[in-house]
């Protein structure tokens, strides 16, 4: 039973829970902070869009070639907003956002010297 768990478990976060409409949001699986990407591939010709897919973790058309000139090149596009009409031609990429060190707050105390306000302590002496 063990060993056919560890092939059937992936390791690895989808993020499914994570909707499309929400630019940044946490995962409620992992608890990751997870920033939805919007990309469109293009014809580095002509410029009209293809059919982007994701395949193995690269953005690509998924044609080989441009329906309108025929050329093979493409550039892949970052689309801020997606609307209705490029919807078709898009693809989401789920990233993770991890915290910069500039985030993070220390704060440290010397234990070498203590000085006490004795009124604070409610000390009277």
């Amino acid at each position: 039973m063990k060993l056919l768990e560890l092939f059937t478990k992936n390791k690895e976060c989808r993020h499914a829970k994570v909707t499309a409409e929400k630019d940044i949001s946490y995962c409620p699986d992992c608890g990751e902070l997870i920033e939805n990407r919007w990309y469109i591939t293009r014809c580095a010709c002509c410029g009209v869009k293809l059919k982007a897919i994701i395949k193995n973790g690269e953005i690509i058309p998924e044609e080989n070639y441009c329906h309108n000139c025929g050329a093979r090149e493409y550039s892949v596009e970052r689309v801020n907003k997606i609307n209705f009409i490029d919807i078709n031609y898009a693809v989401l990429m789920k990233t993770i956002i991890k915290p910069s060190v500039d985030e993070m707050t220390q704060s440290w105390v010397d234990s070498h010297e203590h000085v006490y306000n004795k009124y604070l302590l409610g000390i009277n002496y």
